[in-house]
């Protein structure tokens, strides 16, 4: 019996619709980061990106459980001595929303070409509006173990 082996030529690609209204902000990022791997698909390979493109609304309502949004900071350093700047969790959630889903989801991807080109299939919206419909993407039902 043989391996199945995916084909990067043979992928078909779905777009999803994430809602994150009143969920947790890991956990929606954990969803968006399992479907733009594509570990959902029965035909996943774990060294062909098989994953799906992913549109993440409402970002802006999205929860931090417990202390996380005054306990949690978003750090960035420049390089150069003193240049670290940190951002409250709860200031980056107000201000930033997208861009905290973003990095949430980024450091649930792999470090390495496939986490890169599955980061860019990855749109995030602060709205429960988003842009495109054309691609008549589905929503995805969250499936109770």
């Amino acid at each position: 019996m043989s391996t199945y082996m995916a084909n990067e030529k043979a992928i078909e690609r779905k777009w999803y619709v994430l809602d994150a209204a009143g969920k947790p902000l890991g956990h929606t990022a954990a969803t968006a980061a399992m479907l733009l791997r594509g570990k959902h698909k029965p035909e996943f390979t774990p060294h062909v990106d098989t994953g799906d493109f992913v549109i993440v609304i409402n970002s802006d309502q999205a929860v931090l459980t417990g202390k996380k949004s005054d306990q949690k900071f978003y750090r960035t350093h420049s390089g150069y001595v003193g240049g670290l700047k940190e951002v409250k969790y709860r200031i980056l959630m107000e201000e930033k929303s997208d861009f905290a889903m973003t990095i949430a989801v980024r450091g649930m991807l792999p470090s390495n070409h496939i986490g890169r080109t599955a980061l860019s299939r990855l749109k995030v919206f602060k709205g429960s509006e988003h842009i495109h419909e054309a691609q008549k993407p589905e929503v995805w039902a969250e499936q109770k173990a």
